[in-house]
């Protein structure tokens, strides 16, 4: 007799824990914060990751029990290899490589920390986490996107200092750190005024995995900082903040959010199409690359972990690679078998 094959996700809507009251009530009431996996994984990622994952956690605990438990509630212990194979066949049908290999990663981080906590033993942890990262059968390079010209980059530019209020400065700024500094939109938001060194022209930048890099600052974007803190004022404090109609700026500081609005009022102003912020970012690695800087240094200005990752963002063509190889030389003559 023939049995019938099932789908992906349709193994997954099978697995699944759908946890009782008395499973759910050691994650709820009788366990402190501090012993709370998910909660100390959470705690031990920069403020840039804590959203994402956060939310990463909530949809796998949601897919997981059917519904019944977010990342409080959930039983992280009691995971086992079915529950993330389950989990990784529903993420590979409805969200994109780079989200489900996110929730995935979140999702074995709240494991590790069971593990460590004694929650659960070395044998279900390293069998529950053994799941292979989801491919999205792209080419090998950088996730989606576009890198802007000089002729952009300028009408952008342009767009702020006809803004005569602070937030004419502040956006060039912001403008300036993703196109010359290579910084992500987390690590704009989270600037310090003590992270930002004037004499010497640079920045303390606190990245991924609360990794501290040093970033050296162009000759105009300091002078765009420079006009933005004449407006801002020297107090401690976030290094950007928020600015009224009016003209007035706000204590407190601005969101990785209110950076993408930054961008999208800016673009609109300059007539230069659509672009996010890793744009910015992707944009300044290509242009170090195609203007001749090693691999290694733009890895260590960006903050990559790995020069693989780097690697992603190089956009030459072969044409240009060609003419690189074209300079050397191998000094060979051969007369033949005489």
């Amino acid at each position: 007799m023939e049995t019938e094959e099932l789908a992906p996700l349709e193994v997954a809507e099978l697995i699944d824990i759908r946890p009782d009251t008395n499973a759910l009530a050691p994650m709820t009431a009788t366990v402190p914060l501090d012993m709370h996996p998910a909660y100390i994984y959470l705690a031990s990622l920069s403020v840039g990751s804590h959203r994402t994952m956060t939310h990463a956690l909530n949809t796998a605990a949601d897919v997981l029990s059917g519904g019944r438990c977010d990342l409080a509630t959930m039983p992280w212990h009691l995971l086992r290899y079915q529950h993330t194979a389950a989990l990784r066949a529903w993420l590979l049908q409805n969200v994109s490589a780079s989200t489900g290999n996110k929730t995935l990663s979140a999702v074995r981080g709240a494991l590790r920390e069971s593990w460590r906590l004694g929650q659960m033993t070395a044998e279900h942890y390293h069998r529950a986490i053994d799941v292979k990262p989801i491919k999205d059968g792209k080419p090998d390079q950088a996730e989606a996107g576009r890198a802007l010209d000089a002729g952009e980059f300028r009408a952008l530019l342009r767009a702020c200092a006809a803004d005569p209020s602070p937030a004419g400065p502040r956006d060039a700024a912001i403008l300036g750190l993703g196109m010359l500094a290579g910084l992500r939109r987390a690590e704009i938001a989270g600037l310090k005024m003590a992270d930002y060194d004037p004499i010497h022209a640079r920045l303390r930048v606190a990245g991924k995995g609360n990794k501290t890099r040093i970033v050296p600052v162009a000759t105009g974007l300091a002078a765009a900082l420079g006009d933005w803190l004449a407006s801002r004022g020297g107090t401690d404090g976030p290094l950007f903040a928020p600015v009224r109609k009016d003209g007035a700026v706000q204590p407190g500081g601005i969101t990785p959010a209110a950076i993408y609005k930054v961008l999208e009022k800016r673009a609109a102003e300059a007539g230069v199409a659509p672009f996010s912020p890793h744009d910015l970012r992707r944009t300044f690695a290509g242009d170090l690359l195609d203007a001749g800087a090693d691999i290694v240094t733009v890895q260590k200005l960006m903050g990559h972990a790995n020069a693989n990752t780097t690697a992603g963002y190089d956009r030459r063509t072969d044409r240009t690679k060609r003419d690189a190889v074209s300079r050397l030389h191998m000094a060979w003559s051969w007369k033949g078998r005489g």
